[in-house]
């Protein structure tokens, strides 16, 4: 049998008398607080999926987070995206924070009037705070290992990257987490997938199949961003990096691609950023592993690798929220000496033991979100702040690389016409529903492994019920629902 995906066509739709277009996206996964969306398509055709999609969550950030934290600033924000001589965005965000707001209005989840500015300021939300002189903490962290620290292991030398995202606590953003991951059309651009909150179109955490950038506060940082002088916003400087085929053209897709990006950035930033890149495995460790310190003024890049003196052993790299490298500022932070006192020697680091020594030894109380990326191990999961409980607390979910970053245009045969089609949750455990938008309709449904092999039936189950999968074993299946208009197919993860 060939194997289909079903994908979310949204066609005939009226909106102000015009057809809306198609949605080139679907929910792929919405469990553990963290939504997974996939978009796929030209630039204008991803945003309109992703503003169609999620457009309700958009305006949950925007409306009841963003626009708070300016308060009496906002209009200012928002002049400093429209005039740009401070901030330098490239036309294709603009065209794909447009196309945002076309498929918020096409879905009806734009009843505050919200614009192509307003996600655009959402976007450059850091850089336009220091522009600003307004407060904007976050003080996240990150341990690199690889090579000779993880050799020996389950990783047997490959390369992993665990990090926390701490920012001041927010119900908003804490039920608006999403993993969006984008399939471009575009020959030049690969596919990529960004960790944020909805309507983010730019990279505070992201990674591709090959390597991953991850953004910083430099806290010690006492430059400040002056006006007129076009700066790149630092999350669309990593999302050039991880978007394209080879940013830096060497023919190799790994660090120097993002701190190419961040070098083309000639000005300097408008605020002190730290970035944590990390890679597959190779033989130089520069291609590896990376800490980028920037800043506002001279030295406005520095970049440090495992060969820095910095007291972390092998082939290890941490970072916090204080400069290292730029200027030898060597500046230690408890975080930076709970890491390097438990730490070691440095070796037999594997994915567990990367993991709990930055839950254990790097935390702050305000942590929205904790993750981990192992290309090579085709390996991430993540917990966000929940239930009251930081995320560094909270048991996380995970997904395999693969499964991410499988296009889901590749494989399928014609799409079905459906408004709205799937698992809930995905991945799931005890139990998974199954939603189409035939409602109120029995359907015959079994359900498959991996091998092809029927291992559930249900002749007359009724989309909605919680079916009961605590008896599968872990991995990946596929659902086939027998309708009279046809045969529909979902899958879901079984953890």
């Amino acid at each position: 049998m060939k194997r289909i995906l079903i994908i979310v066509i949204a066609l005939l739709l009226m909106q102000a008398g015009l057809e809306a277009q198609p949605v080139k996206g679907i929910i792929y996964a919405d469990t553990a607080g963290v939504q997974v969306v996939k978009v796929w398509g030209t630039h204008q055709e991803r945003g309109y999926a992703l503003g169609y999609l999620t457009g309700g969550k958009i305006t949950d950030v925007i409306v009841n987070y963003m626009k708070p934290e300016f308060g009496a600033f906002y209009n200012m924000a928002r002049n400093i995206v429209i005039q740009g001589n401070d901030l330098e965005i490239d036309p294709m965000y603009k065209t794909e924070a447009q196309a945002i707001i076309d498929g918020m209005n096409a879905s009806g989840t734009n009843p505050s009037n919200l614009d192509q500015t307003d996600i655009l300021v959402g976007n450059t939300f850091l850089d336009i705070t220091t522009l600003l002189m307004l407060q904007s903490g976050m003080n996240c962290s990150e341990l690199m290992s690889w090579g000779d620290a993880t050799a020996g292991t389950d990783l047997e030398g490959k390369s992993v990257i665990s990090r926390h995202l701490d920012w001041e606590y927010s119900t908003v953003l804490s039920r608006n987490n999403v993993i969006t991951v984008h399939f471009p059309a575009e020959t030049e651009e690969s596919k990529w997938l960004l960790i944020g909150f909805s309507g983010m179109n730019s990279a505070l955490s992201g990674f591709n199949p090959d390597f991953g950038a991850f953004q910083n506060m430099m806290d010690d940082n006492n430059n400040q961003g002056t006006n007129g002088k076009h700066y790149i916003p630092i999350w669309y400087a990593l999302r050039r990096a991880l978007e394209a085929n080879d940013y830096n053209g060497d023919g190799a897709r790994n660090v120097q691609d993002v701190r190419s990006s961040l070098h083309d950035c000639t000005m300097g930033f408008a605020d002190g950023f730290i970035i944590s890149a990390l890679a597959k495995s190779a033989a130089t460790d520069s291609l590896v592993a990376m800490v980028a310190e920037l800043a506002p003024a001279a030295p406005t890049h520095t970049y440090r690798y495992s060969n820095y003196p910095d007291s972390i052993p092998g082939d290890n790299l941490y970072t916090a929220n204080y400069q290292i490298a730029r200027n030898n500022a060597m500046h230690f932070c408890s975080r930076y000496n709970g890491i390097r006192n438990h730490i070691g020697d440095g070796t037999l680091i594997g994915l567990d033991t990367n993991w709990n020594l930055l839950r254990d030894w790097s935390h702050l109380p305000a942590n929205l979100q904790f993750m981990q990326y192992a290309p090579e191990a085709d390996f991430m999961r993540i917990s966000v702040y929940h239930d009251g409980k930081p995320a560094w607390q909270n048991e996380p979910v995970a997904f395999t690389l693969s499964e991410l970053f499988e296009d889901p245009t590749v494989g399928t045969d014609e799409p079905v016409n459906l408004l709205y089609a799937q698992c809930l949750p995905n991945p799931a455990s005890g139990s998974v529903r199954f939603m189409i938008s035939e409602a109120g309709k029995t359907v015959d449904l079994d359900i498959t492994d991996a091998t092809g092999r029927v291992v559930l039936c249900h002749d007359r189950y009724f989309p909605g019920e919680a079916l009961n999968i605590a008896s599968l074993r872990p991995g990946l299946y596929l659902v086939r629902l027998m309708t009279n208009s046809g045969v529909k197919f979902l899958r879901f993860i079984k953890l």
